[in-house]
């Protein structure tokens, strides 16, 4: 008998991949976590019920949400994760020697112990000596920061369930507080293609252009999610993506990627029509 997972992508499309095995499920305080292994994707991370990340096209989100800030800010030293109990976020970091301190914010301490065991393509970099992990709501915590990170890097789930706090104005009001007078701030943007997600691109994109000077919205491909269509925001209070960016400095570092690119970096901010439409008819 084949086994076949199935995500909803809306309530008219699916996505199924066949699976091998389910590895585990566990019931958190908050969610349930299972683990499954496939044949095309490897192992999948998914979260009462909805796709997170596989281990085929991890990389691709987990280097555009952390090298795109890192290749145009000079002098990122402490930097604030919200979410990203897989630890690809964390792994990606700790590439850069010039960081000095991660705090991790992840309010489901389950997610980080089913990940250590069952995903350590993600995790192998959890236990670095920089990084500080704090189990608790990013919302909460940001709230009492002021003028501390460089950057925050907001890797959440959808704007549902625990993390519906992170899409609020009140919560990026809070980032850009917690931020330098040069610090950024990025988060995952959703995807615009299907109208069950746009609307959520909008509110997001709508809330932080409210608070921050520079806010922008770029792109990448990442088959397994919703469409394949996936955007980031990036929100600045001094820094400007496309022409800050230093592609000479960030190319001698000779940084282990597959996907990122500086010249992808450039091409990633040009956004086509459809977007532009739906970014813009609530600004």
């Amino acid at each position: 008998m084949e086994l076949w997972y199935t995500d909803q992508h809306t309530k008219d499309v699916r996505f199924s991949i066949k699976m091998k095995e389910q590895l585990i499920s566990v019931e958190s305080e908050f969610q349930r976590i299972d683990i499954i292994e496939t044949y095309e994707y490897g192992r999948v991370l998914v979260l009462d019920g909805e796709m997170m990340i596989t281990e085929k096209d991890e990389f691709i989100y987990h280097e555009m949400i952390t090298h795109v800030p890192m290749a145009v800010h000079p002098n990122i030293r402490n930097v604030l994760v919200i979410g990203a109990g897989d630890g690809g976020t964390i792994r990606e970091l700790t590439k850069y020697d010039t960081i000095e301190h991660i705090d991790m914010v992840e309010v489901d301490k389950e997610i980080v112990q089913v990940c250590r065991e069952y995903m350590p393509f993600t995790a192998c970099k959890l236990n670095d000596k920089r990084v500080s992990m704090h189990f608790e709501e990013g919302l909460r915590f940001v709230r009492g920061k002021k003028d501390e990170y460089d950057l925050i890097i907001v890797d959440c789930a959808d704007p549902f369930g625990p993390a519906e706090g992170l899409f609020t104005r009140e919560f990026y009001g809070n980032c850009y507080k917690a931020l330098h007078d040069d610090g950024i701030l990025i988060n995952q943007h959703e995807s615009p293609f299907y109208n069950e997600h746009s609307g959520s691109v909008q509110k997001a994109h709508r809330h932080i252009k409210a608070v921050f000077p520079l806010s922008t919205v770029y792109q990448c491909h990442i088959p397994s999610y919703p469409s394949g269509h996936w955007l980031f925001g990036f929100a600045s209070k001094k820094y400007d993506p496309i022409k800050d960016l230093n592609d000479r400095k960030w190319n001698d570092l000779k940084l282990p990627v597959r996907y990122y690119n500086t010249d992808l970096h450039k091409g990633c901010f040009y956004l086509p029509n459809y977007v532009k439409e739906l970014l813009g008819s609530n600004e």
